[in-house]
């Protein structure tokens, strides 16, 4: 196992479980034992998928799992009561509260039959198996572009080819991340020396959490920053997780909107994040001074997309600035440009990669207080990843729409998921129950955010970028009306 997907094994928590859960919505019946001839023919090619997670003295591996049972996997289940969101909701949340076996291989696949608008397909995976963009693919080759399918996906050899730009996660960030490669391992090798001091002499241990901080420092800048400020959004992590996700949008508009306000199409995404999460805060009774700037950790891929197929875990982090602080709708989506134009050229993603690889390295015990130095730096995990641009089919069903969570680390307790497929922009949360319990009240103010950005596309000049002062003015006479 590598030492990145080591750290990533050992930075599960009660707290804080580490699986990517994602929920497939299928829009007609689903042939049960076909889907499970696509999984053993397609998904199974990938042997990460029938071994086990092991860690010892000697450090974390792979073991093929001699009493791998597919059933174990891929499990059939159904919904109390209505059978609606609501329930699914509830199911979905009471799974990613529900860690996975560490004595079968990490993954599970959970077919709700009864759901009243369709089949569902709740999938968990464990991070140290592989990172989303691998995932990503992997989900891929168990599809097709047509009903009928074809037998076997044999050799991944044509989804492993597709252009990475056909599926990156914040593409414009990723070439100044690989630049700063040669950096983050020259600054991660330091940091394995500083484990096998720990290996070789355990008194110091006591110092590792200071003198880590200190390694942190002289590898970034943007490691340096200073914790983020106490809002409703950081606290005391309880073990229950609440998920909850937004009725889509369409691709088209966000298109017009950030063409409109002179924007990218994630500015326009995250701008209306920041704006729903601003309101959550003034509907919860926060004073002014409450509503501050929050940071959120962006994964960047480090790989080309024809490697994803080896799995793993091969990303940075960056860290981004919502500007929750900021009240015009228009100034918090030029805040945003500004400051993902300031991370286009950020080394941050690298030196977090090289950090995370150097963790891997030493003693288990003392990755949890290193990361929670870190995981203070934050209060969210954003992600963004575009998905197929056209529909596709899982065993001869097709797919209406698609969600998923990735895990949180440490001391973070809320986690945002962009996503887009088929012409539609879909938003998601999970959320710490002690932090926010019911994540809805968040999702409900993403579309009327949105809304407010496209009113202001289609009323403000088209003539450069347009002045705040006059969307305030138009935002305010929209609400009088």
């Amino acid at each position: 196992m590598s030492k990145v997907d080591t750290a990533w094994l050992r930075m599960e928590q009660p707290t804080n479980l580490m699986m990517i859960n994602g929920v497939i919505f299928l829009g007609g019946a689903l042939d049960y034992e076909r889907l499970l001839q696509t999984i053993e023919q397609r998904f199974l090619t990938f042997r990460r998928f029938t071994q086990k997670a092991s860690d010892g003295a000697a450090g974390a591996h792979w073991v093929t799992d001699p009493d791998f049972d597919i059933s174990w996997h891929v499990r059939r289940t159904a919904l109390p009561g209505k059978a609606d969101k609501e329930e699914l909701e509830l199911l979905v949340s009471d799974l990613a509260s529900t860690p996975l076996d560490p004595d079968r291989p990490l993954w599970q696949f959970h077919v709700v039959e009864n759901f009243i608008e369709g089949p569902v397909i709740i999938v968990r995976i464990h991070h140290c198996i592989a990172d989303g963009i691998a995932l990503v693919q992997v989900f891929l080759s168990l599809t097709d572009s047509t009903p009928e399918g074809r037998a076997s996906a044999g050799e991944p050899e044509t989804w492993k080819k597709r252009r990475a730009s056909e599926s990156p996660i914040f593409q414009r960030l990723l070439e100044p991340a690989r630049e700063g490669l040669d950096f983050a391992t020259h600054m991660g090798q330091r940091l394995v020396a500083e484990g096998q001091k720990i290996l070789q002499d355990p008194s110091v241990a006591t110092d590792y959490v200071v003198e880590a901080t200190e390694i942190v420092k002289e590898l970034s800048h943007s490691l340096t920053l200073p914790d983020d400020p106490d809002t409703r959004f950081r606290g005391t992590l309880g073990v229950r997780k609440q998920v909850a996700w937004a009725e889509p949008l369409a691709l088209d508009e966000v298109k017009a909107v950030g063409k409109a306000l002179g924007c990218t199409v994630n500015d326009v995404l995250i701008a209306a994040v920041s704006g729903a999460l601003r309101n959550y805060m003034i509907a919860q009774g926060d004073s002014k001074d409450a509503l501050q700037d929050i940071r959120a950790t962006v994964p960047v891929n480090l790989r080309p997309l024809e490697h994803a197929k080896d799995l793993g875990n091969h990303f940075g982090l960056v860290f981004l600035e919502l500007p929750l602080g900021l009240e015009s709708p228009l100034e918090r989506l030029y805040a945003v440009n500004e400051r993902m134009t300031q991370l286009k050229s950020s080394r941050q993603a690298a030196v977090t990669f090289g950090f995370l690889a150097a963790l891997g390295m030493g003693p288990s015990a003392l990755q949890k207080p290193v990361l929670d130095v870190l995981s203070q730096k934050a209060s969210a995990v954003l992600t963004n990843v575009p998905g197929p641009r056209e529909p596709i089919y899982l065993s001869g069903t097709r797919i209406e729409e698609l969600m998923f969570w990735v895990p949180q680390n440490g001391q973070i307790g809320l986690g945002i998921s962009i996503l887009s497929y088929n012409g539609q922009v879909f938003f998601g949360l999970i959320t710490d129950s002690r932090l926010v319990s019911d994540p809805r009240n968040i999702i409900e103010r993403f579309k009327p955010e949105f809304e407010k950005l496209l009113y202001l596309g289609m009323m403000l000049p088209l003539e450069g970028r347009p002045n705040v002062g006059s969307a305030r003015v138009l935002l305010d006479h929209a609400d009088k009306e």
